[in-house]
């Protein structure tokens, strides 16, 4: 099915600058999701709501909270509970708590400081029978009661519906609220606002449909069959059908509806029956660096990291040149088809047979960062680890014992004797620490020991592929089953530094909606490989006109066939193992200057633009929103580099250390600083937010049709 371009915006260029600023003076924005200050078991929404809150609050002031379930270990680390600033909300909160409610109010300790609303749910479970049968006489919707994640979603539904209404009718005057609710498990709220009809504004945002979750969780043939899909059967048949009327339930009554991408957009017409009015895309808050290279120093310290503890977990086969080793990363949550981690364990296999028959030095260490049920760190892992320190500890003794004597002879003013600045003694410990790093077993594949080793789907692969860290074998394998931290005695790191010292992060995603994974890795200046049924996949390819050039590889899985996509992530595998060191150093430094792309100062006006399309939908005698023609927005693209390939040997300047390997590159002349302004043409300068400054009523009278208005008298 091909990307048709939805009617809304999906491209950069496709919202214009609004000639006339926008009157947020008596608006309220209300952003309410089950991610607010708790990071649940999607971490992508939570990212979401945390790094747009400082791009909000800037927009909006005073005027912005963001609703959520009160969790008193989160509240406790990242909450700073304080007394309501706001009058209307004092006055709101104060009467919900004495009407048997637990509401609290603070600031999130992030970007921004926004103010939160937290909805102790626990507290007022005494009401979910009751609202249970509301929900089954308005909307006919019956909730199990095994469901706990449904039964928390009526009541936090019920809590935020009473709390908007509840604002509204504290507030002197009709006031403009704007309720955006994310996800199905705050939808019922939007749904319970529309019955009731209360006068807000409402944004529905799915970031992934629930069926779309399960059905590829399935192994079925998702994208093929979207159109076939018998939508009520298929989620009664996974006893989700409760859930899914919620959501298609909040899809259809919010006055705008929107998802992450335009892959979802497909996804969500076809099962939620509903198109979406406006893509909004994913962003980060990109801090750029002082100096051009600052990121490319950081790569070399984090990678010099990872490399420590390679040594430790191939103590005994350690035959391999670390110089010529590239660290490969697959992160995520643990969905073996849906994250891609099986076409990437059978690519893994060619490229070893590749990189065998073509007797390449290069060697390839695949990481996968998906956590898994285990019960503790492998004792051989952690020995490799022990080995390694011990053998430095013992490589510093006889470097100061070394020392000392030079030293010494030096004094005298005589040249050392080298056959005696190493005595019996250094030799005995030097000897003792190398039979200490002899080994009977091959590497471990896992770090921990897994509570389903037989039948974990990453083991059982390796098992049929036959990678185990062999001598022979040109690709390693290391599954570390979880996330990662700092404070891990086996690999102390977290995961934005792995990151960092990676040279390639692979994510050939089947089902990724949006993709913060290959996003982080862009704003890294770290190259990845996403698809084309991501969404991050399809919205580079939209703006970068030759995304493999810029360290974005996008492989087809729409079009092709598993076997094919395969032989397609193969190639874009052993290609970049082919890659000179100067290659990989100008490829980061083109993935780092499309790290702009991905900021939130650019793509924050699309949810800009979606909150002034609801207002304007919900009072039209107050706002105006006119959309732009969507034949217009063809979006801004990257241009193909002036040099191709990226292995310039005029380039010298910009790689931090020079290879003498690398001397015999081609003679191509390349001026990254030329390249880089090139670059900067071809995107808009950042978009400045409309902040609350009242305008005069101008539309009819200028006859401009762009943008957005106030009408208020």
């Amino acid at each position: 099915m091909p990307l048709a371009r939805s009617l809304s915006v999906t491209s950069l260029s496709g919202l214009e600058e609004w000639d006339e600023e926008f009157d947020l003076e008596d608006a309220v924005l209300f952003e309410i999701a089950w991610e607010v200050a708790n990071k649940g078991k999607f971490g992508g929404i939570y990212t979401v709501i945390q790094t747009k809150a400082r791009m909000t609050s800037e927009e909006w002031g005073e005027n912005y909270f963001l609703v959520g379930p009160y969790v008193e270990s989160n509240v406790r680390t990242q909450v700073e509970l304080i007394e309501p600033t706001n009058p209307v909300l004092k006055r709101t909160i104060d009467k919900m708590n004495s009407s048997g409610c637990k509401v609290y109010f603070g600031r999130w300790l992030i970007e921004g400081s926004p103010y939160v609303v937290l909805i102790d749910v626990g507290y007022t479970a005494w009401s979910l029978d009751s609202w249970k049968s509301e929900l089954w006489e308005l909307c006919a919707i019956g909730v199990p009661w095994f469901d706990r994640e449904a039964n928390d979603a009526v009541l936090f539904g019920f809590l935020t519906a009473w709390l908007l209404g509840e604002y509204a009718a504290q507030s002197g005057e009709p006031p403009h609220i704007v309720a955006h609710f994310h996800e199905w498990l705050a939808g019922l709220g939007l749904v319970l606002c529309r019955q009731r009809q209360l006068q807000v504004a409402t944004i529905f945002t799915t970031h992934a449909t629930l069926l779309g979750r399960y059905l590829c969780a399935g192994n079925v043939d998702f994208y093929n069959k979207l159109a076939e899909f018998n939508v009520d059967k298929e989620a009664g048949d996974r006893q989700i059908y409760h859930r899914y009327c919620i959501e298609r339930a909040a899809a259809h009554c919010a006055h705008v509806f929107t998802t992450v991408s335009q892959i979802t957009a497909i996804e969500a017409e076809h099962l939620l029956k509903r198109k979406p009015d406006i893509i909004t895309p994913n962003g980060l808050n990109v801090k750029k660096f002082s100096a051009v290279h600052e990121f490319q120093n950081l790569h070399a310290q984090s990678k010099n990291r990872i490399q420590e503890f390679v040594r430790g977990h191939f103590y005994g086969h350690l035959d391999f040149n670390l110089d010529k080793c590239l660290f490969l990363f697959i992160a995520g949550r643990y969905e073996f088809s849906n994250k891609g981690a099986d076409i990437f364990l059978e690519a893994l296999a060619r490229l070893n047979y590749l990189l065998r028959v073509n007797h390449s030095d290069v060697t390839v260490i695949a990481f996968f960062i998906m956590p898994a049920r285990t019960n503790n760190f492998n004792v051989e892992t952690l020995k490799g680890q022990a080995v390694r320190k011990q053998l430095w500890d013992t490589a510093q003794t006889v470097k100061e014992r070394f020392g000392k004597k030079l030293y010494e002879s030096l004094l005298v003013g005589q040249l050392p004797d080298v056959s005696k600045m190493l005595d019996k003694e250094d030799f005995t410990i030097m000897k003792r620490a190398i039979f200490a790093t002899q080994r009977q077993c091959q590497p471990p594949i896992c770090t921990h020991n897994m509570l389903e080793d037989s039948g974990d789907p990453i083991l059982t692969c390796v098992r049929r592929i036959g990678l185990f860290n062999s001598s022979a074998d040109r690709v390693k394998i290391i599954f570390h089953p979880e996330f990662l931290s700092s404070t891990s005695p086996l690999l102390p790191m977290d995961y934005e530094e792995f990151v960092r010292g990676c040279h390639l992060g692979v994510f050939p995603s089947y089902y990724e909606p949006w993709g913060y994974t290959p996003a982080e890795c862009t704003v890294m200046g770290i190259p990845s490989i996403s698809t084309n049924l991501s969404g991050f996949g399809c919205f580079m390819e939209e703006h970068i006109a030759d995304p493999s050039a810029y360290g974005i590889y996008i492989l087809d899985r729409r079009f092709r066939g598993v076997d094919e996509s395969c032989n397609q992530l193969t190639s874009f595998l052993f290609q970049f193992c082919k890659q000179s060191r100067r290659q990989r150093i100008i490829q980061r430094n083109r993935t780092e200057r499309l790290s702009d792309l991905l900021d939130w100062r650019y793509l924050g006006r699309y949810y800009v633009s979606a909150r002034h399309m609801a207002l304007a939908k919900a009072f039209p005698d107050t706002f105006i929103y006119e959309p732009h023609d969507p034949t217009s927005t063809s979006g801004f693209r990257y241009p193909r580099p002036a040099s191709v390939p990226p292995s310039p040997s005029l380039s010298r300047h910009s790689s931090p250390h020079h290879s003498e390997a690398e001397d015999n590159d081609e003679d191509e002349r390349y001026d990254e600083d030329l390249e880089a302004e090139k670059d900067r043409v071809n995107i808009r300068q950042p978009y400045t937010l409309p902040f609350k400054n009242k305008v005069p009523a101008v539309h009819e009278a200028n006859g401009n049709g762009n943008g957005v208005t106030s009408n208020k008298n």
